[in-house]
């Protein structure tokens, strides 16, 4: 069954189920890890309901998830943990959720401002897009995204709802990009690249 695009300017990475599921796939996942950013959710007074969002959609494609971990919005600790799965080589994706905020607390962006090597401003720019389409509250987010090494980081919102979506946005193209960022370690469809 192919799911729903979601309206948008950039009808071509609109998503659908049937894009990321195709067989060429199967014995090729992306090794995927998710940082929930949150202070209550890493002492224990919340529970984190925004990684199981994210795991329902990533199921439907080529993501294995390889890790996750929960740290308090301190941004040495984000920066820490960024660095630690980008330059270990076992984690092709990083989604982190929380932090990204105009609060003093949310710290997320600067954390992974100065881990990444570089910048891919369109995921953001496009997470950003498709946000304020349904609510023009997403204009507020501050989230980045960009790459260190053989790893993609991507920023996402902490509410389950806007972390969804925000993920909806792109995961079209995740595989594209992960698949330009890792060259030779991924074989992939030719027509990916026209």
């Amino acid at each position: 069954m192919l799911a729903t695009p979601y309206n948008s300017v950039f009808q071509d990475v609109a998503f659908y189920k049937e894009d990321i599921s195709r067989p060429e796939y199967a014995g090729d996942m992306i090794r995927t890890a998710i940082l929930t950013v949150s202070d209550r959710g890493s002492s224990g007074q919340r529970v984190d309901t925004t990684v199981s969002e994210l795991r329902t959609l990533l199921s439907q494609g080529p993501f294995s998830e390889v890790d996750y971990q929960i740290v308090p919005d301190e941004q040495a600790m984000i920066r820490s943990k960024l660095r630690i799965w980008a330059e270990g080589d076992a984690v092709d994706l990083v989604l982190t959720t929380g932090g990204t905020g105009l609060s003093l607390r949310d710290r997320t962006p600067e954390a992974t401002r100065e881990v990444i090597e570089r910048e891919v401003p369109g995921l953001a720019e496009l997470i950003r897009l498709t946000g304020m389409q349904k609510n023009r509250k997403a204009a507020l987010s501050r989230a980045v995204a960009g790459v260190r090494r053989h790893t993609l980081i991507v920023n996402l919102p902490g509410s389950p709802k806007g972390a969804r979506e925000s993920l909806e946005a792109i995961i079209g193209i995740l595989p594209h990009a992960i698949d330009t960022i890792v060259g030779e370690k991924r074989s992939a469809p030719q027509d990916w690249h026209h």
